[in-house]
């Protein structure tokens, strides 16, 4: 699972060719959420609250380029990476 980003201990992921709707995977320690890339609501999983506002607030800032990796994991392209909040 290619890594986008990495920040405050976050890391945000994304399969290849994974199952709609387009979100990735945040991990924090032994905590890990899918998160929609439309809505950034949390699909499933658990993460802690500091740790999810710092993820929302990220994504907020880089839903174009979520869309984008979506968009390249699906054709099974290199995603590429996105800033982190630092």
């Amino acid at each position: 699972m290619p890594e986008l980003c990495r920040f405050y201990g976050i890391i945000i992921r994304m399969f290849f060719n994974d199952h709609a709707p387009p979100h990735f995977h945040a991990f924090y320690g032994e905590y890990h959420v899918l998160i929609d890339i439309e809505s950034l609501s949390i699909l499933r999983g658990h993460i802690p609250p500091r740790a999810r506002g710092l993820v929302v607030e990220w994504a907020s800032l880089h839903q174009e380029d979520l869309r984008e990796a979506w968009n390249r994991a699906e054709r099974r392209e290199p995603l590429g990476t996105i800033a982190s909040l630092e």
